[in-house]
């Protein structure tokens, strides 16, 4: 067996509690602190044969531990019954929601890291200058304002309404009159909320990258490239970026579970995108049990998988780091 899937599998093996526990304590919150769905399915005046059959349907006349391993088997099966309040099967309307919030987040959250890496890179190089200064000033607002105060503030400037009307800030209409893929519709209705996502981000992003990168150029290999006379820019990009990566890589990677549940679930109850986000806003407001614990299971072994990921990016970024 490779190196790699030696690690591979032991960072699965290693996952298992992670998931366990995560699922664990969210049924146990479901099951003991959530809404009784009953009487919610249920009309006036019911029977004590109708109660225990709903009982039954929903699975509460069973102990907790068969709920428990039953929902594990949902997990690794994907299915996960259906709604509730949809009465469609769970797995597809996540299955349904997952492109257009991939569709929705990948272009900020591209943009977000990226334009945060390039800032820190010329905040660190011009340490205490004026340029440093004015990028984290700039860092300190993103930070400062609520992502929800961001969302609703782009909107009013860019409505019909009340702002320019430059792009649409409600609905997901990316498809043309014949049902194809548009990318101008598709451009048009991302903007704003894309804004939103890379305003938000770039003041935690730029801050991070910033200290991690004005602490490698401290480092003795940095004083003896330019002793050697290399140029600013090979110094930047060869030694102090290179060498800073591996935190980097950590903060983009683990910031990818927080994006896609957090992240979406604000920017799509306010815009009005049928993704995962809203699904996840609609189950929590229902009480839609099936939902809520198919989203949570997912999000632990999407964590486990970003453990993965990065154990092997750190392998391949500095060979010095073993299995």
């Amino acid at each position: 067996m490779t190196s790699t899937k030696r690690l591979i599998l032991t960072q699965l093996l290693g996952g298992i509690p992670l998931i366990l526990g995560v699922t664990l304590v969210a049924f146990v919150l479901m099951s003991y602190f959530g809404p009784d769905l009953t009487y919610s399915l249920l009309s006036k005046n019911p029977t004590a044969e109708d109660i225990q059959q709903v009982r039954n349907l929903l699975g509460y006349d069973q102990a907790f531990w068969q709920r428990y391993l039953e929902y594990l088997r949902q997990l690794l099966s994907f299915d996960f019954g259906n709604s509730l309040a949809k009465d469609q099967p769970v797995s597809q309307l996540i299955a349904a929601g997952f492109p257009a919030s991939l569709q929705l987040l990948l272009p900020g959250f591209i943009l977000g890291n990226g334009l945060a890496l390039w800032l820190a890179m010329t905040a660190a190089r011009f340490r205490g200058g004026w340029q440093d200064k004015s990028i984290m000033a700039m860092a300190v607002v993103g930070m400062s304002i609520s992502f929800l105060i961001i969302i609703i503030g782009f909107q009013l400037i860019f409505s019909s309404s009340y702002g320019l009307d430059w792009f649409p800030v409600r609905g997901w209409q990316v498809h043309d009159l014949n049902g194809q893929f548009s990318w101008v519709a598709y451009l048009n209705h991302v903007a704003v909320p894309t804004m939103a996502l890379v305003f938000v981000s770039l003041g935690y992003n730029t801050r991070f990258y910033r200290a991690v990168l004005v602490e490698e150029l401290s480092k003795e290999h940095i004083l003896t490239a330019r002793a050697f006379g290399h140029s600013e820019k090979r110094i930047a990009y060869r030694h102090m970026l290179k060498n800073a990566l591996i935190p980097i890589i950590t903060r983009i990677l683990f910031s990818v579970p927080m994006v896609l549940v957090s992240g979406s679930l604000l920017l799509e109850t306010y815009f009005g995108i049928p993704g995962i986000g809203l699904v996840t806003y609609d189950a929590i407001m229902s009480g839609d049990q099936p939902v809520l614990k198919a989203i949570i299971g997912l999000t632990a072994a999407l964590f486990v998988l970003v453990l993965i990921t990065a154990e092997i990016l750190y392998r391949y970024l500095d060979p010095r780091i073993k299995a």
